[in-house]
């Protein structure tokens, strides 16, 4: 089993039923997933979502949600890149020992790693 983190861009997707997520029903279903609680607001921010909102709620059920912490935001503050946004979610991840990032960005692709975590776009 591995802890798998899901960059705000790969979360919309999946949640939006987009079918370019390459990742199969038992990856999510045999791991533990993990999202940032700021992809939440941004989910919702995005798409212009009326809260309460069911689908969005349920999502909670499958998903380890991890909090934004002063920590957190003083590591992004540092790096390792220059978008803050994405800086929040690799050290989110990253605290939480996640064995996996999944995402489309371009730019994290080619890092390949955040520490000992792996930066992919499918499992």
């Amino acid at each position: 089993m591995a802890n798998i983190f899901f960059d705000t861009n790969y979360f919309i997707r999946l949640y939006s039923g987009i079918d370019n997520v390459f990742i199969k029903a038992e990856t999510l279903e045999s791991n533990e997933l993990f999202v940032s609680n700021l992809t939440y607001h941004i989910v919702a921010y995005t798409k212009k979502i009326k809260i309460p909102n069911q689908e969005l709620t349920a999502t909670l059920k499958a998903f380890n949600s991890l909090d934004f912490s002063y920590n957190i935001l003083a590591n992004s503050l540092e790096g390792p890149t220059t978008d803050l946004e994405d800086n929040i979610q690799l050290h989110s991840a990253s605290n939480a020992n996640c064995d996996y990032f999944l995402t489309f960005d371009k730019k994290l692709l080619k890092m390949k790693f955040f520490g000992k975590m792996r930066i992919v776009s499918t499992i």
